[in-house]
């Protein structure tokens, strides 16, 4: 359990630095909404371990800047899949 904010945006920043992983994956993994993610590794971070926050930051930028591939990505996958479907049934 966290007792503190404080905690959570440590942890939050901790878990996306070692695991390189999205607002998403990291609001998923603690079962919070990813504008709480955010806010932490955003604001309560950049206070309370600027090292941390730095390395967390970069992480996020490139996040966000693969972000439509990744969404491009996906939708090809589901047409595929529906795709597949479709053969498979007609």
């Amino acid at each position: 359990m966290i007792d503190t904010v404080e905690q959570r945006a440590q942890l939050l920043g901790a878990y996306i630095a070692e695991e390189g992983a999205t607002v998403r994956q990291a609001a998923q993994q603690f079962g919070i909404s990813k504008s709480t993610v955010h806010k932490d590794v955003s604001t309560r971070l950049r206070r309370l371990n600027p090292a941390l926050y730095r390395e967390v930051r970069a992480i996020l930028d490139v996040n966000k800047s693969e972000r439509h591939i990744r969404g491009g990505m996906a939708t090809k996958k589901k047409y595929e899949l529906l795709t597949q479907a479709k053969e498979q049934h007609g």
